[in-house]
This record gives structure tokens, C-alpha cells and sequence, in this order.
């Protein structure tokens, strides 16, 4: 996508040093445009951790760099398997509910298994990474053109008017390398002349709608408008949401979709109101070994400070407020969890599937190997 009329991915290789891997620090957006160097492995997974990189398409590739760099650090390391697997065990820590991150550590762990030279398995942790930028990519890409779809044909029965999208959290561009996944098929709508609008929730407590989603739409010049989180209900009820469409960090294969904390009560309000909810997803974020959401998949708990301090941009620079005292007591789950029959359906780089094991295993019939 472009920022200020340049392209840009959020993650890619230096073009000068091959050692480098550069991606855009979310942290400052949309105050500052910053790019940083990831320059060894901990340089990739405090990157993850500390959420200079979000997303769940974008940790996955994120973690995969992470191994090539973690490779370079130790060329002639004496137990390399061992350093190794420790490199990938700790970065599957650091943001557990994403299913993307894993299943990126456990393919370049795969593909350089039974490379015995070294520098042959750097070159295959390299390449698997950028094939999982560039499949990233493209998954994004065909969620936009199948999305385009539900978008059109709402577009039909309002006769001219916009199209009111309502979306949570960042499923952006940001987010996913290039495209975003709920936001893909919005700019293709844009892009082709469909008059849209989109409801931004803020999404508390990191504000990634405010600080991240409605920056991107603004570069791509997509009208949004900002909303608190709670005001969705409001908004449906007035008839002023058309469709509903969020991103995911971990779909099971019955439809459980695993989402920014505050997903699962649009689900409950768009139901309601009647009004479709769909989710946007790469097959790298379905989970085909769980059928059940709410018994499988670890919710994160964030740092408490998420929820008491509050992030903003002074005459000084960025800054934290607290809006609590000390002694109150803070829950900060990251995630939550939306039953597949909350659902409308699912939008994936193959199509649009019911949201049950049968619909997804008809758009994808190798996950049915993990039966």
C-alpha cells in the first residue's frame, strides 16, 4: 500500500545488506513513520513482543525472518539444532493466541531439517520467509477480490449511497504485509468506484483502529469515521452498519474465530440486528488440529499497564496518562473468542465458506489430513 504516495510493504529485506531486515514501528503510528532495523533474533522477537509488529499474518512472517536472523547470529554455533529449537521456543511465547506465529517458527524449522551445511541452511530460512511474505501477500490479495463480492452486492440494494462497513481492531495492511484482510476487499471497493464508509472502532486498550486502521484508510483516502468501541450496538440499531467484517488471529476448523478482545460483542449485536458479520482470513490462520475455541486456544493476558495508562501525542511527544490508581485491580486479556454460528461467513484466498468443518474443508481439504 502507500504512505504520503510511496509503496510500501511492512516487512522486507534491506536492499543493500541481506543481513537486515527492515518493517515499519507501529508503536509510533500514526504520529511518526518510522522503519527499524532487525538486525539478529532478538531484534525480531522483541519486535513481536513489544508490538512494533502486529497482526497475525505479519507476526508469522516476522518469526520466520526471526529464524534466518537467529541462523546468522550463530553460523558455527557447536549444537545449532539445540539453539535452534530455544530460538523457536521462545518466540512461540511471546504471542501465544495467534496461530500464524507458530506455524511460521515450525516451517523453517522444517525446511532446513536435514540441510547439513550451513550456509545452505541459511539460504532456505531466507527463502521460506519471503515465500511467506509473498503467499501472505496474495492469500490478502484474493480476500479482496472474493470480499468484493459481499461488498457489491450490498452496494446494489443501497442504490448509490456507501456502503457502512463496520471494523475492529487492525486487519489492515499493517497487519498482514500488504492488502489487510477485512480492509482488503474495502480499498478494492474504493479502488474500483463502490462508494464506501467505514466505522473504525478505537479498540481499546492499544487503540490500533484509532492509531493504525484509520491512518491507513486515510493514506488510501477511504472515508472512515472513528467510534468508540461501544457505540457499534448504537449504530446497528439506527441502521447505519450494512456488514460487519473483523480479522482473525486463529480460526478452528468448526468456525470458532479468535479475535482483538471486543469481537465477539459486535458478533453479539450485529446478530441482533440482522446484520451480516463476516471474518477475513489466510489459511495460515486457521487451526485445523481444534474443533472447540473455548476449551483449545490460550487467550493472552497483556501487561496491566495496556489498560491503566493511556498513550497519546503532547507537545513533548508521545506520552502516558493514567486514568486509574495504582491499586486497582487490571485483567487485560488480549483476545476473545466468536462461536462460528455468530458467523455469516468466512473470507479466505479460495473463496467464501460456510462456517463449519464441511464449508472449510471444502475450500481447503488438507486440513482434513489433521482429523
Amino acid at each position: 500500500m502507500n504512505v504520503n504516495n510511496k509503496p510500501y510493504q511492512t516487512i522486507w529485506l534491506h536492499p543493500g545488506d541481506a543481513t537486515i531486515v527492515q518493517t515499519i514501528d507501529q508503536r509510533q503510528l500514526p504520529f511518526e513513520f518510522r522503519i527499524v532495523d532487525l538486525t539478529c533474533f532478538e531484534d525480531a522477537r522483541s519486535a513481536i513482543a513489544g508490538m512494533v509488529v502486529r497482526g497475525a499474518p505479519l507476526i508469522g512472517v516476522t518469526a520466520a525472518f526471526g529464524m534466518y536472523l537467529a541462523m546468522l547470529d550463530h553460523r558455527s554455533h557447536e549444537d545449532l539444532n539445540s539453539y535452534l529449537q530455544n530460538c523457536a521456543n521462545r518466540l512461540k511465547s511471546t504471542r501465544p493466541t495467534a496461530i500464524n506465529l507458530s506455524y511460521a517458527v515450525d516451517r523453517s524449522l522444517n525446511a532446513i531439517s536435514g540441510k547439513k551445511d550451513i550456509n545452505t541452511k541459511i539460504d532456505v530460512a531466507l527463502k521460506t520467509a519471503q515465500d511467506m511474505a509473498k503467499e501472505e501477500i496474495e492469500a490478502c490479495r484474493m480476500i479482496g477480490q472474493f470480499g468484493l463480492t459481499v461488498i457489491e452486492a450490498l452496494a446494489k440494494k443501497k442504490k448509490g449511497s456507501p456502503v457502512n462497513i463496520l471494523t475492529h481492531c487492525n486487519a489492515g495492511w499493517l497487519a498482514c504485509i500488504d492488502y489487510g484482510t477485512a480492509t482488503a476487499p474495502i480499498y478494492l471497493a474504493h479502488d474500483r468506484g463502490t462508494r464506501v464508509h467505514v466505522w473504525v472502532d478505537e479498540t481499546r486498550p492499544r487503540n490500533q483502529g484509532a492509531r493504525l486502521t484509520a491512518w491507513e484508510l486515510a493514506q488510501h483516502g477511504v472515508p472512515h469515521t472513528l467510534i468508540t468501541d461501544n457505540a457499534g450496538g448504537l449504530l446497528m440499531q439506527q441502521g447505519k452498519v450494512d456488514v460487519v467484517i473483523v480479522g482473525s488471529d486463529r480460526t478452528t476448523l468448526s468456525g470458532d474465530v479468535v479475535n482483538k478482545i471486543g469481537t465477539y460483542l459486535k458478533a453479539l449485536a450485529a446478530k441482533d440486528n440482522h446484520i451480516p458479520f463476516y471474518v477475513a482470513l489466510p489459511s495460515s490462520s486457521v487451526d485445523p488440529s481444534l474443533q472447540d475455541g473455548l476449551e483449545g486456544i490460550p487467550i493472552e493476558e497483556r501487561n496491566r499497564e495496556e489498560v491503566e495508562l493511556v498513550e497519546g501525542l503532547t507537545g513533548t511527544g508521545l506520552e502516558r496518562v493514567r486514568i486509574c490508581t495504582e491499586e486497582t485491580p487490571v485483567l487485560n486479556p488480549g483476545f476473545d473468542i466468536t462461536p462460528a454460528r455468530f458467523v455469516t461467513g468466512l473470507i479466505t484466498e479460495r473463496g467464501i465458506c460456510e462456517v463449519n468443518e464441511k464449508g472449510i474443508l471444502s475450500l481447503f481439504p488438507e486440513f482434513g489430513k489433521n482429523l
